[in-house]
């Protein structure tokens, strides 16, 4: 008997040790269309589900969800994988899965973060039936234009110096384009417009963009226009003045610093107005035309004390065809617009609920007003339609929208149905900081502005920067682990779906410019100066970033500027003006060959990500499908190095050599579009990297 045993288990070893040894390396799965059919399917739908092994490598592999354990079935072999494969019928609730796979005595699991020893259920991959985002955001090519900022094409709609009372002040009518912001540079206006744009579009189209995003442009007497003070209306400083309207309205001394002084009427009067909608009507045309498409910022949480609806300034009171505004007149029809502290109190004064207690930006009360509730949607059907058809949303502040958290749901419920009843194939895409699991269930939102999947890990991986030069951290700085821990766990949040359309930004109007952040330089215009922006930056730096930007998940969105080299703090210094005529073609050029990179491989769009290899200042991650692959590697280091990287969790054999073409590389003094041919022996990449550098690498079956 002794005997018996001591053979069976000479046996079992024999045969353990003629087994491949478990890949751990080679198990995938994800939300892409390769490994999920359909991608996004509605409740009723079947789909099909797919997992990859090592080819011959394991002994059986489960798909489990919350109602069923489905023993998997090898559907297809290539390039040394086995590719399982189950059906399931999708009902109308979350479909929640993740897989066992079984290797002898071994079992493991595999969930949103990759493998594991032990099932977790908050990691489960997760479909939203009915949630889908427009085909043709889903890795779009972005460009957000801060219009006084980008070009003055029509110098007869400025805005001149007195034209405005504004939080203390009057307007300034700057002479200077190049003119460095003021630190209280809100009532600064550099003459930007809708035509500037228009001039442009033959640049922007050649530099490859896709989709164009406007800062708001609706009338305000701000050059930012986050207070709305006509939400059916471009601004004429934006759009056209056909008639001059030297009039004005006298409202009390000049010398009177409060809220009295002399109100220029072209951005009340109906000629104005209605020639400005017309011209963006045009613009919207002609964008259209290019095969491009034109995204519009909503400020829907408040508006400006200029507000119609408001009217603390007095605009409108005495003027034809406007009611009298809720701070005027305790019989306003939009008094209920607004929530009042004391609603019994006469007069109002600035009593009222202002958006982080600023009086310039009442809050809108939407509880308290159905009539201003479906005013707001009609608005947002109004602009993605005829005439104008614009192609969706950009929402500001979009979580703040409300008095309760349950009230904000509904609401954004309903203007999603009333958006996508007028135009189903606008984009919903909402400013959010945080987690924003709870408006990405198909019903409200389609994606979001990447911060914490990609501006954030993104700038402290490269730069060591807050993403507003108000710190420094050494400790984050090329520290590849917690870049790779915080995108998996944020772009979880996210869902494939609005994952693919997240609007991926290396900076933007709120914060500083990411090739100010490569300097290292803590600091904001207010203290520093504006010179200090520039100094020591390095653009080297910026080129990796952008690299990373045009191959990763998303939408990547250029911030006007960033492509010419542009620098500055965070607000109002992020704003300066394009600087036409003073340029970094270099960069501009690298853009552009980035952009045509992200454009010509669709696997950029739609493919899968895996990590591939990272140490301190070193990262290597690809995008791929079953039979394409693209390898990005970045040494963030001062001096060049040899790495050494497997790549076979991009789907790339290592039962046979594989030569890979570099389609760009760039370094500390340049970047190049020399084509070089690269073999990974066995699966296994050995090159060497410049300083400052990062290669992108093409490979197809």
């Amino acid at each position: 008997m002794e005997h018996e045993k001591a053979d069976i288990k000479k046996r079992m070893q024999y045969i353990l040790n003629m087994r491949p040894v478990f890949n751990k390396e080679a198990l995938f799965s994800d939300g892409t269309e390769y490994y999920r059919i359909p991608a996004e399917p509605k409740a009723g739908d079947t789909v099909t589900i797919k997992f990859r092994t090592q080819r011959n490598n394991v002994d059986s592999v489960y798909l489990v969800s919350q109602e069923q354990r489905v023993q998997m079935e090898i559907c297809g072999t290539e390039n040394g994988f086995d590719y399982y494969s189950a059906q399931v019928t999708i009902g109308a609730d979350i479909f929640r899965y993740y897989f066992e796979i079984q290797y002898g005595w071994v079992t493991c699991y595999y969930n949103n973060q990759g493998v594991c020893m032990k099932h977790e259920g908050r990691m489960d991959f997760e479909i939203y039936p009915g949630f889908d985002t427009p085909k043709w955001a889903k890795g779009a090519v972005m460009y957000q234009i801060y219009v006084d900022r980008f070009l003055n094409g029509d110098p007869t709609n400025d805005v001149v110096t007195g034209e405005y009372h504004y939080i203390g002040d009057k307007s300034v009518q700057v002479e200077q384009w190049n003119k460095i912001p003021a630190v209280m540079g809100v009532r600064e206006f550099y003459g930007g417009d809708l035509q500037g744009i228009m001039n442009k579009l033959d640049y922007l189209q050649d530099l490859g963009v896709e989709v164009i995003y406007l800062n708001p442009i609706f009338v305000s007497p701000s050059n930012h226009k986050y207070d709305c003070q006509d939400y059916d209306y471009v601004d004429p400083h934006y759009g056209r003045i056909v008639e001059d309207c030297n009039e004005g309205i006298l409202l009390g001394d000049d010398d009177d610093n409060s809220h009295a002084w002399k109100y220029i009427k072209r951005v009340t009067d109906k000629k104005n107005l209605e020639a400005s909608n017309e011209l963006f009507a045009k613009l919207t045309a002609e964008i259209h035309r290019r095969g491009m498409k034109i995204i519009l910022d909503g400020v829907f949480n408040h508006c400006g004390s200029f507000n119609k609806w408001m009217d603390r300034e007095r605009i409108y009171e005495n003027q034809e065809g406007y009611p009298k505004g809720a701070y005027v007149s305790a019989d306003s029809p939009y008094r209920n617009f607004f929530s009042f502290n004391d609603p019994n109190a006469w007069p109002y004064n600035t009593s009222y609920d202002g958006w982080w207690a600023h009086d310039t930006l009442p809050k809108l009360n939407y509880e308290g007003s159905r009539e201003l509730y479906d005013y707001i949607l009609r608005v947002g059907q109004k602009w993605v339609s005829a005439p104008y058809n614009v192609d969706g949303w950009r929402l500001d502040v979009a979580a703040d929208l409300g008095h309760s958290n349950d009230f904000n749901h509904q609401f954004w419920k309903d203007f999603r149905k009333a958006v996508k009843a007028a135009n189903p194939n606008a984009i919903i895409l909402a400013e959010h900081y945080g987690n924003p699991e709870g408006w990405l269930k198909g019903d409200e939102w389609d994606t979001v502005m990447n911060y914490d999947a990609f501006m954030e890990p993104l700038t402290w991986f490269l730069t060591g920067m807050e993403k507003h030069s108000d710190e420094y951290r050494e400790d984050l700085l090329g520290n590849s682990e917690a870049f790779i821990g915080a995108m998996k766990t944020h772009m979880r949040a996210l869902h494939m779906s609005a994952l693919q359309t997240a609007m991926n930004e290396l900076s933007n109007h709120d914060h500083s410019r990411f090739l100010t952040r490569t300097n290292h330089r803590v600091g904001r215009i207010s203290y520093a100066g504006p010179e200090a922006a520039s100094e020591g930056v390095n653009p080297a730096v910026m080129r990796e970033a952008v690299t990373i930007q045009m191959t990763w998940p998303g939408a990547p969105t250029v911030y006007y500027g960033d492509e010419a080299g542009l620098c500055g703090f965070t607000d109002p210094d992020n704003r300066r003006t394009y600087p036409w005529g003073r340029e970094d073609y270099q960069m501009i050029d690298f853009h552009r060959v980035m952009i045509r990179i992200h454009k010509k491989y669709e696997v950029l769009k739609t493919g899968s990500l895996g990590f591939l290899w990272n140490d301190y200042q070193g990262l290597c991650y690809a995008r791929f499908s079953h039979d394409e692959q693209i390898i990005v590697i970045v040494n963030n280091q001062e001096e060049g190095r040899e790495v050494e990287i497997r790549l076979e969790q991009a789907g790339i054999s290592r039962l046979e050599d594989t030569k890979l073409k570099r389609v760009v590389m760039t370094s500390a003094v340049g970047f190049t579009e020399e084509c070089k041919e690269y073999t990974a022996a066995a699966g296994i990449l050995k090159i060497t990297m410049p300083a400052f550098g990062a290669v992108v690498l093409h490979h197809k079956n």
